[in-house]
Parts: C-alpha cells; sequence; structure tokens
C-alpha cells in the first residue's frame, strides 16, 4: 500500500512540474512583450539590410578589380555590366549576387546632355 503511496505522489509531481514548466515557457501577451517582439522584428530587418549592403559593395569592389566594366553599356536595373575572363556578362543585385546576363538584357547607357 505504501508503495502505491509513494508511486502516486511521485507521478503527481512529475505531472505538476511538466505543466508549470510549459506554462512558465509561453509568451506573455503584455505591452512589454509586444513591444519587445517589435523590437526584436525591427533589429532583424536593420541587420538583413546592412548584410545586404555590405554584400553588395564587397562583390562590387571585387568585380571592378578582378573583372572589365563595359562601358556604355547598362543592366536592366541601371547598373554596371562587368565581363569575367569567359567573356561572360553579370551585374550585382541590390543583394550581392552576380546575376548573368543575355546578351538581349544589355542595355545602352544614354549620356546625359549638358
Amino acid at each position: 500500500m505504501k508503495k502505491k503511496l509513494a508511486v502516486g505522489l511521485l507521478t503527481l509531481a512529475l505531472f505538476a512540474g511538466l505543466t508549470l514548466s510549459v506554462n512558465a515557457q509561453e509568451k506573455k501577451k503584455t505591452e512589454v512583450g509586444k513591444a519587445l517582439q517589435s523590437t526584436g522584428k525591427a533589429i532583424d530587418k536593420g541587420a538583413k539590410s546592412v548584410g545586404n549592403k555590405t554584400a553588395e559593395v564587397a562583390v562590387k569592389g571585387s568585380s571592378k578589380v578582378a573583372d572589365k566594366t563595359w562601358k556604355g553599356k547598362m543592366a536592366p536595373d541601371g547598373s554596371d555590366v562587368y565581363i569575367n575572363a569567359k567573356n561572360e556578362k553579370y551585374y550585382v543585385n541590390s543583394k550581392g549576387a552576380k546575376i548573368w546576363l543575355k546578351p538581349s538584357q544589355i542595355k545602352t547607357r544614354v549620356e546625359k546632355k549638358n
């Protein structure tokens, strides 16, 4: 009888401990909790934009050193067109990725008259 009582109390304590830990992990829907969530999202968005700009500047810098810039031509977004050693044409997008171009995508840059 004492064993059954001890096992029953131990089981009850185990279930009580599990339900308390589950309740402790729920997010509070208070004003402070909402403010923290929005701040976290803003920081995440800012960090992504800084990372994208850093990647773009790094790739453009290495492209200017390693590859040739095609003067008088521009990509569909208006940026410079680069030519690598294999005579492949590309431009760098706002996230720092090299976008390879087809001949039909390359446009002639119009010079501004003063």
